[in-house]
């Protein structure tokens, strides 16, 4: 930061500063246009990080004190390095003794110590003399001079985290700084299957919407683990897909999607199969409780339920969870004498999650005393501000003082995550090469337990969003803040490192939604619309490179979620780094806007038919999704109406017309689009053949296209005007695998995956051992 800045307007100050802290001054939208970031928007989003560039001479005075911290700063907080590239220096400063402003020659007194701790706790010592360091130039910084140095990088031969402890004596004065390095492989994992020309495929669920007749009226563990027998027998297929597991507020309409969470670390509850669970058994009153009466006519209105009733679904198993609780603590937290194994269990883990489960626990406790005292307080910007953070004395005499209400909620993310090991061992032991595969939310929502426990790593004033484009012609305001990516570098990214961790746990594959969110964010300033905001920058090359790590060392396949308009060179940056596509047969197309042939598809891909918020294909086929749309007044005219379903019908009778090109339809059937006013079984087993047979390593049909339903899990824009998040599969469990209906639609992909040398070989060779549940 070495311009004169005298010479410069305010507006050349501004773009200066916008450019350091990354606000880029263009995009390119969805119709191939140079968008320019304006002067007052740069403004807006500097402003909201704290930036003072209200004046000329407010703009000035930011400028010098971030040049002043480059150097006053003894060297960067973090660093993250491939193992293959090694750095071949560590950059420090020191402030001489001179406050006379003349730059002395290097001193010969400078010593310089290094620590290097490894996640074992093992450290190694090195010591450097003036001998062995490079001067490489200095500064004046206010009334002081710095001096730039550096020494060897450490030899450094394993993959992990390490702590390096920087300590320099020079004249008399020492200074010390610890740095967070994470050294990371170039590429992510690739399990062995997938390697060469292996492919497999697997069906996606929402686990909220699996009916089975024993769940609560909402699907569970239990019922993933006989969808894992399911796909291992009868389709012989690699891998599972499930929504994000986060935890939310299980609140209608507004807190139930899975895609705006209050904790990205830790899972919604209403997913424990709790009869399954050791202490429901050992407690005759949490039994007596579930076999009632009146919890057996709740359960069985839970069950015949078209949609899923959260708030009902949650309460129950809240009020039977607290008493399965009481039974664990009384047969294994207050007993007297030693500790018995599963106190030990518990308590390993609690150690083992630390501050973070703290926090999320706190926060649930918290959330449930505020909203019984006042069923009215829905956030916790509602709270008294006493317990507005969690490092408060209030906040933390709270958790004293209702230990065992924050004890409950470790309990039960406790049994949340032993039950899902142990869908995914059974996976694993079932031979699917993946098993599950999870999906890691973009979003946090502002009241969450994690913007409350992390405030600080986020910033508030910023919303994140999209700009205009074909969907959206205002743009798109999400609502939730961008992170403060400062603060997770200073702190040696640990709460993302935690988060990707978390999220591949007990799983083979992870799906991170909006994968351009290590790239850049659109970020909104408050108070104005979407379009008056700019991209801001993030620091990819080291979030790719924790992901990276992470994904080889969980063993788990990372799919970026790469939808919309992305630049060329993300998805070169993406493939180099073994992290997979996320291509959809209704966007794959070629300039002309004709769908692209299978072989046309990349070959490190995720293929589908569509996502969550887009139509199933069955919905696409009967334009069920414009009927929904136009009934939630989301068109501004009937124009917009008629054209829509006028792009729908081109859509179709291109995709007809490859299909029958492709010889995946039989001769017999019609060229004419009309013919077909719905997805006939030729047409499903054309559609589903053609995403099998790409090159593409994993091929993944949601459950509600290979049963040909009508209506998508969410619709984008809505809230009350639509189910989002609640509707439940057409068939339940227990006829996936006797309604002869269901069996052929099990057949005909089972018949694709056999075709295209997708089909799970190793599980095709475990012996059948499934018995589901009646």
């Amino acid at each position: 930061m070495k311009k004169h800045l005298s010479r410069l307007s305010h507006k050349q100050i501004i773009d200066e500063l916008a450019a350091f802290y990354g606000i880029e001054s263009e995009y390119r939208d969805n119709w191939g246009r140079i968008q320019r970031t304006q002067v007052g928007t740069k403004q807006n989003i500097l402003k909201a990080i704290g930036v003072n560039v209200d004046t000329k001479a407010g703009a000035n005075d930011t400028w010098h004190t971030r040049g002043e911290g480059e150097w006053s700063r003894m060297t960067e907080p973090t660093i993250v390095a491939s193992l293959s590239s090694l750095p071949n220096e560590l950059m420090f400063q020191v402030p001489t003794r001179d406050e006379g402003g003349s730059v002395r020659s290097p001193t010969q007194d400078l010593e310089v110590s290094l620590e290097v701790a490894d996640e074992h706790s093992t450290v190694r010592h090195f010591a450097f003399t003036y001998k062995d360091l490079s001067f490489c130039k200095s500064r004046r910084v206010g009334s002081r001079i710095y001096e730039r140095w550096s020494l060897p990088f450490p030899p450094l031969r394993t993959l992990g985290y390490y702590r390096f402890h920087l300590s320099v004596r020079m004249g008399g004065q020492q200074r010390s700084q610890t740095i967070f390095v994470a050294i990371c492989p170039e590429k992510a994992y690739i399990p062995p299957a997938l390697e060469g020309d292996g492919r497999t495929a697997g069906i996606a669920i929402s686990l909220y919407g699996v009916r089975s007749n024993k769940n609560w009226g909402v699907g569970d563990f239990g019922d993933l683990k006989e969808i894992v027998n399911w796909m291992a027998e009868d389709l012989q297929g690699g891998v599972i897909g499930v929504n994000p597991l986060h935890a939310t507020f299980n609140r209608t309409p507004f807190n139930t999607s899975p895609y705006l969470p209050m904790s990205r670390f830790y899972r919604n509850f209403i997913y424990l199969d709790v009869p399954a669970m050791e202490d429901y058994r050992d407690s005759p009153e949490a039994r007596g409780l579930v076999n009632a009466s009146e919890t057996q006519r709740l359960l069985s209105a839970l069950t015949a339920s078209e949609t899923v009733r959260y708030e009902q679904v949650a309460a129950l198993k809240l009020k039977v969870l607290r008493q399965v609780f009481q039974t664990f603590l009384k047969n294994h937290w207050n007993k007297r004498g030693s500790k018995t194994d599963r106190q030990k269990e518990l308590e390993n883990y609690i150690e083992s999650e630390g501050l973070l489960l703290d926090n999320f626990a706190t926060f649930c406790a918290l959330d449930s005393a505020m909203r019984s005292r006042d069923p009215e307080v829905w956030t916790w910007s509602q709270w008294p501000p006493k317990y507005q953070r969690p490092d408060t004395e209030a906040a933390q005499r709270f958790r004293q003082e209702h230990w065992q209400e924050v004890l409950f909620y470790k309990y039960v993310q406790w049994q949340l995550e032993k039950q899902l090991a142990e869908v995914q061992d059974h996976a694993k032991s079932r031979g699917m090469c993946i098993g599950l595969y999870h999906d890691l939310a973009l979003a946090i929502d502002r009241f969450s337990a994690d913007f409350w426990a992390y405030q600080d790593f986020f910033i508030s004033r910023l919303r994140v969003g999209a700009p205009p484009d074909a969907f959206s012609q205002h743009g798109q305001d999400w609502g939730f803040p961008p992170p403060n990516m400062e603060k997770f570098r200073e702190t040696g990214y640990d709460l993302f490192v935690k988060e990707i961790q978390k999220n591949c746990a007990f799983g083979g594959a992870l799906r991170i939604d909006h994968v351009m969110r290590f790239f850049h964010l659109y970020c909104i300033p408050g108070g104005e619309p979407p379009n008056n905001g700019a991209y801001v920058s993030q620091p990819f090359e080291d979030l790719i490179r924790i992901v990276a790590l992470e994904s080889v060392r969980n063993q788990v396949v990372i799919i970026g979620e790469d939808l919309g308009t992305v630049p060329v060179y993300i998805r070169n940056i993406l493939k180099a780094a073994n992290i997979f596509s996320y291509r959809l047969l209704y966007f794959e197309k070629d300039d002309q806007q004709d769908f692209i042939r299978p072989q046309d598809y990349p070959e490190l891909a995720l293929v589908t038919v569509t996502t969550h918020d887009l139509p199933t294909l069955a919905g696409f086929w009967t334009h069920r999704d414009i009927k929904v749309r136009k009934q939630a007044g989301m068109f501004d005219n009937q124009q917009a109406f008629i054209e829509a379903a006028a792009e729908r019908t081109a859509d179709k009778k291109k995709l007809l017309g490859l299909l029958q090109e492709l010889g995946l339809l039989p001769g017999h059937c019609s060229a004419d689009v009309n013919t077909y006013p719905e997805v006939t079984g030729e047409l499903h087993n054309a559609v589903v053949g053609f995403l099998a047979l790409t090159p593409a390593k994993l091929f993944i049909l949601s459950q509600e296209d290979l049963f040909k339903e009508t209506d998508q899990q969410n619709l984008p824009g809505t809230t009350a005007e639509y189910p989002n998040w609640s509707l439940k599969m057409k068939y339940t469990l227990e006829q996936l695998c006797k309604d002869p209906k269901v069996r052929a639609f099990c057949e005909m992909f089972r018949n694709w995956i056999d075709r295209s040398g997708r089909a799970n070989t190793a599980a095709c060779l475990k012996p059948k051992t499934r018995q589901m549940a009646e």
